[in-house]
């Protein structure tokens, strides 16, 4: 230990000035305009069981994410045998990860099944009949693909959250590619919910001119026509009025992956809100390709299979952007705007568990917290005093100052305040103490025997001190291990308890000495109130 005197006192001042200078902007929100440029202004943000929000469990479809695979590599491999001039007949999805190659009579299927075996290694031959291939993906790969929807999907949600401007939001993956979400302070939960979970996947399509209006009725349709619908809603009570049918072409152009940027924007003429898009470059190049190949001809905007618009192409589009214009209000343009940003979900989520807690039972757990705090810690001290007298004083002020630093700690590392992290501040309370009573115990011992006071004090801090970082060692490392493998709220006890058992450390130890030897520099003393 440190045996300047002077160098102690400095340590602890800087550290109870730096505790109260975090703890600052947790007890006011009315700080000058200067303070943060110079000063911290993190604080203790509260978790969902403290101040209401949003608890979704959500599961991703992996087997949808499969299929969305299948149907990409089927363009990028009918893309790759049209460059080397070995046309196929068809390339389609049969089911989730197999694959049918068909290719015209005279094309040599050796050097076909040679192609994709050096592009598509992970995918293997399992019939070949004739001029006809079917390839299966392998189950590790289909693993990989599946374990990269659900952290897609986890980033896809998390940049959503933090655009919709969530502080503090939990999302972690879970067994089973489920996904827990947790949105502490949320008050409409609806939009929240539908921002979460809308897949947003941006599709432009073409419509089919050769349709004819009848077999839109009928359902007598080719194989490569699908009918999508147009909504139109009420604008008073956003209720649909009407469907407007679209005949489009299955085959999609382009999708929402190439998309940069989009904002909100107003119509000059009408004040209508529309979403304006930016690509990015490569996207603008493909934008370009496909609105030069087909002016005149209608180019649908698809979103999660509905039809916003279907403008006809007047000319070639080669500045990189686009926008969707529909019967939208402004708030579903900027939440519009979101999902574009952020990008679309790799597969369909399913919401498997929802619940919402109140703001009142988040504020009576905080009442009922700090009571068993308050009423914890008056216990605590009316015992210490009662029992150690002087020293028992000495020990109830490093109570104090461990509260602090555990409280600021808490905001210096941005960490969330839950009703098991009070459990754990509450635990620490007893803990804290536990220490002093060690040392004290053994400083009796030491008088006991005849030693003077300097040498009691001395050599019951000393062979205390290994005794008392046994015990807390095991305990932290119990903490470090709950926090690895738990839960939210088990997490939360966890983080509390461990800075509660690194402060308590240092005040047990380090403060109370200071304060004894200060007190024996004054005046020495010829007996210890202990």
């Amino acid at each position: 230990m440190i045996k300047n005197i002077k160098l102690r006192i400095v340590i602890v001042l800087f550290t109870v000035v730096l505790a109260l200078l975090y703890l600052v902007p947790t007890v006011t929100s009315k700080l000058p305009s200067w303070w943060g440029k110079v000063l911290p202004t993190d604080k203790i943000h509260l978790g969902l069981d403290l101040q209401g929000g949003i608890h979704l469990l959500m599961e991703v479809d992996a087997a949808k994410a499969m299929e969305a695979t299948t149907d990409r590599i089927a363009g990028e491999l009918q893309s790759l045998l049209h460059d080397e001039k070995m046309d196929p007949v068809a390339v389609k999805r049969l089911e989730a990860g197999e694959l049918l190659i068909k290719m015209p009579d005279g094309v040599d299927m050796t050097k076909v099944q040679e192609l994709i075996d050096k592009e598509l290694p992970q995918w293997k031959l399992v019939v070949a009949q004739g001029q006809t291939l079917n390839y299966k993906v392998e189950d590790a790969e289909r693993k990989r693909i599946e374990k990269m929807a659900v952290e897609q999907a986890v980033e896809t949600m998390r940049n959503r959250i933090d655009q919709f401007g969530v502080s503090e939001p939990e999302i972690r993956p879970q067994s089973g590619n489920r996904i827990l979400v947790q949105l502490p302070g949320i008050k409409d939960t609806r939009r929240a919910i539908e921002l979460i979970g809308k897949t947003a996947l941006l599709e432009f399509k073409l419509v089919s001119d050769r349709i004819n209006p009848r077999d839109l009725e009928s359902g007598n349709l080719p194989d490569n026509i699908e009918i999508l619908y147009q909504q139109e809603y009420d604008p008073v009570t956003r209720k649909i009025i009407r469907k407007i049918p679209y005949a489009l072409e299955k085959k999609t152009l382009m999708t929402g992956e190439y998309i940069a940027d989009a904002k909100v924007r107003f119509n000059s003429r009408y004040g209508e809100p529309y979403v304006a898009m930016d690509f990015n470059s490569r996207g603008a190049k493909l934008f370009d390709r496909i609105t030069a190949e087909n002016v005149k001809r209608r180019l649908a905007i698809v979103l999660d299979n509905h039809v916003y618009s279907a403008p006809v192409i007047q000319e070639r589009i080669s500045g990189g952007k686009a926008q969707i214009t529909g019967h939208f209000d402004a708030k579903e343009a900027r939440d519009l705007a979101i999902v574009l940003r952020a990008g679309a979900l790799p597969a369909p989520i399913r919401i498997l568990e929802k619940r919402t807690v109140g703001p009142s039972l988040g504020h009576d757990s905080i009442r009922k917290g700090l009571m068993s705090m308050i009423i914890g810690g008056i216990l605590v001290v009316a015992f210490m005093i009662f029992y150690y007298h002087f020293s028992g004083l000495v020990a109830n002020l490093a109570l104090i100052l461990n509260l602090l630093f555990i409280i600021s700690i808490l905001a210096l590392a941005k960490a969330t305040l839950t009703l098991p992290g009070i459990a754990g501040i509450v635990l620490t309370i007893g803990m804290a103490v536990d220490a002093n009573v060690l040392i004290f115990e053994r400083i009796k011992e030491e008088m006991r025997l005849g030693k003077t006071v300097r040498a009691a004090l001395d050599s019951g801090y000393n062979k205390a001190f290994l005794t008392i970082m046994d015990a807390n060692i095991t305990t932290l490392i119990a903490a470090i291990v709950l926090y690895q493998y738990g839960t939210g709220p088990i997490k939360g006890f966890a983080v509390t308890l461990s800075i509660g058992i690194i402060s308590s450390l240092y005040t047990a130890i380090f403060v109370t000495r200071l304060v004894f030897d200060l007190v024996m520099e004054k005046k020495p003393l010829k007996k210890l109130s202990i």
